[in-house]
């Protein structure tokens, strides 16, 4: 029974919270930009590809100076950086492309069709400045509880690990959402955010600046998306390509929660991540822990190979936009 748990946390309850914390930050984004700019932002997973880029470029030239975070991933010194140039690249983007939209009151869908284009240069950009290749940029500490000390300690016949990364994306994604809940609370800029995302008209009649809350909504968005994307980077590795396919699940957990709802993005992220862990995982190592010897089974249990794992985000956003399109936490309907 002892093993079948550690197998169920090894291979399913850790890696699903750190890849479900990671989705949430990008969910949370997304829905950011939904609530309050009214449009599905389709470039926001190369916005994440492109932050990610420029932190590895950074993280580069840090360990090249022979600086690091010590047990930490120097990626974590270099990230402020990447945020910074992202930004700076988006809200360009805002001004040439998405101003001209607002200003004409032009429908949602074209600003979606607008995000695609910006989108595919911005992918461009990206591959351009680092390639096409997999990096691996984690340094530091790789682990946190190593199987080898786990086994020797407990005697157990299967090992427990949790690599620094996971622990560091868990605890990264709790502090962010608090200080990003925080802030759209009590901070007046927050509550602006929030009153514009409800009613524009009677915003506006309050004397809120629209561009100024658009471009608010840009950088924090934008910030939760190249931590997103780093974390994913240093727990993983990055590959340009695929922080597009991200786009799918993070859609997905925005849409599951609900969309412009911060807290169902952060659930929906969970659900997802849980979702496509659990059912691409081969359960044959827990089930023989946990019958007799001739009770074994022959195949791996294993509903949907890793390789259609996005297509269990799929299946999850289509079966909520057809029975409960404003999601979990009923946000707005797509």
């Amino acid at each position: 029974m002892l093993n079948a748990i550690v197998a169920l946390l090894n291979f399913v309850v850790i890696p699903a919270t750190a890849y479900g914390a990671q989705l949430a930050l990008g969910a949370l984004g997304a829905t950011l930009i939904y609530g309050v700019l009214r449009f599905s932002n389709f470039a926001h997973g190369d916005t994440m590809g492109f932050g990610t880029a420029v932190t590895i470029l950074f993280t580069w030239w840090f360990q090249a100076h022979g600086i690091t975070a010590g047990p930490l991933p120097t990626a974590l010194l270099a990230l402020p950086f990447g945020i910074f140039f992202t930004i700076l690249l988006v809200l360009a983007t805002d001004r040439v492309v998405y101003r001209y939209y607002r200003t004409v009151k032009a429908k949602p869908v074209i600003l979606v069709i607008a995000s695609m284009g910006v989108m595919f240069v911005m992918s461009g950009i990206t591959r351009f400045i680092i390639g096409v290749q997999e990096i691996k940029f984690s340094d530091g500490t790789k682990f946190v509880i190593e199987p080898g000390a786990f086994k020797a300690a407990t005697g157990l016949s299967e090992a427990l690990s949790m690599r620094t990364t996971q622990l560091l994306t868990v605890v990264t994604a709790v502090l962010v959402v608090a200080v990003l809940f925080w802030f759209l609370k009590n901070t007046r800029t927050g509550k602006s955010m929030r009153a514009y995302a409800d009613n524009e008209d009677l915003a506006l009649l309050s004397g809120i600046d629209p561009e100024r809350v658009v471009r608010i909504t840009w950088i924090i968005a934008t910030a939760l998306a190249v931590i997103a994307g780093t974390l994913y980077g240093v727990d993983k590795a990055y590959k340009s390509f695929n922080y597009f396919a991200l786009l799918l699940p993070i859609f997905a957990a925005a849409v599951v929660g609900g969309l412009g709802n911060p807290l169902g993005a952060i659930a929906g992220g969970f659900l997802v991540a849980f979702s496509e862990v659990g059912i691409t995982y081969a359960w044959k190592k827990v089930v023989t822990y946990l019958v007799p010897e001739s009770w074994a089974p022959d195949g791996l249990l294993q509903i949907i190979s890793t390789d259609y794992k996005f297509s269990i985000s799929f299946a999850i956003l289509i079966i909520v936009l057809l029975f409960k399109p404003t999601g979990i936490f009923k946000g707005k309907a797509v």
